[in-house]
């Protein structure tokens, strides 16, 4: 419970600092952008990510599965459980059930067909068979499922988006359905399978830095998360670029050229360039700490002082 917490705080905290960044740094954005909207030719179509274009994809297969459910019966199955086909590759594929809850059509293990999967719940407990029975029963007779279902040969959660609709043929209502992992196209990290380092005296791990994806992100910051003991104190250091700290949990003194400032949970404080900072852990807990870089941290732009 505490690490969800912690990773829910993450998001938030980003998305907050990350505001405040834009604000201080661009202020004329806004001028700009009323600059273009004004000129309608300056209007830009942009481009699908990845992941609105993996839902579409999914979303446009399921209906296609479903219409060839609904025009050939149990005579279309066979073609669900071809492998390398445009219903079964990789990690995708399309599953069919009756809308009692049998599986009848489960391509990664023949095995599972002809099971009652009417109570099956997801990695959570979360009822995710009468989930689906639900959407394929509503008036839309379609719609989206989140649930938390492990890779295969992973056993820890990812999160998984399937697509479910209803298809209809003679007497027998069925519901078709695929879906895919959200982490496959969005970059994430967690804290809990974080690598920790040592730098400036404490111990940091680097949740993102675009110097260190594998592809470009389109964001010119880096983020890391600080976790210091009590009593606990950093190195004296200063920056070529401005550096934004952010408090999770814990309290603690930020000293900025000498000058101290109390840190406690909520509290973001902006460090100017080339000032002397170093942190310290003045609480009887752990001390955690986002520090946000922009443009991102390089070992050049850090100076320690002895």
């Amino acid at each position: 419970m505490r690490a969800s917490k912690i990773c829910i705080q993450l998001v938030l905290s980003i998305s907050l600092i990350l505001l405040f960044l834009s604000a201080s740094v661009y202020p004329q954005q806004g001028d700009q952008v009323r600059e273009q909207d004004m000129d309608k030719n300056c209007t830009q179509p942009q481009m699908q990510s990845g992941l609105s274009a993996q839902k579409d994809d999914t979303a446009l297969k399921v209906r296609e599965a479903a219409s060839l459910v609904e025009e050939k019966g149990e005579d279309s199955f066979p073609e669900f459980r071809k492998k390398d086909s445009k219903w079964f590759y990789d990690d995708f594929y399309i599953f069919v059930w009756n809308v009692n809850g049998t599986r009848v059509v489960y391509p990664p293990d023949l095995k599972g067909e002809g099971q009652d999967v009417s109570e099956l719940t997801d990695f959570n407990g979360k009822p995710i068979g009468k989930l689906f029975i639900e959407i394929a029963l509503s008036e839309s007779g379609e719609g989206w499922a989140s649930y938390e279902w492990p890779k295969p040969g992973e056993t820890e959660p990812s999160t998984k988006y399937g697509f479910i609709k209803r298809a209809v043929f003679g007497k027998e209502t069925y519901l078709v359905g695929s879906g895919f992992y959200v982490e496959d196209y969005l970059f994430t990290r967690d804290t809990r399978n974080c690598e920790f380092i040592n730098a400036t005296g404490i111990s940091l791990c680097e949740l993102m830095h675009p110097g260190r994806m594998e592809n470009d992100p389109g964001v010119n910051y880096s983020v890391a998360y600080v976790v210091m003991d009590p009593g606990e104190e950093s190195l004296p250091h200063r920056l070529s670029n401005p550096e934004t700290y952010y408090t999770l949990e814990g309290n603690g003194t930020i000293f900025i050229d000498d000058v101290p400032l109390t840190l406690h949970k909520g509290k973001l404080v902006l460090v100017p360039v080339n000032e002397i900072q170093y942190i310290e852990n003045t609480g009887n807990s752990s001390l955690l700490l986002l520090v946000i870089d922009q443009p991102a941290w390089e070992a050049e732009n850090e100076e320690i002082i002895r």
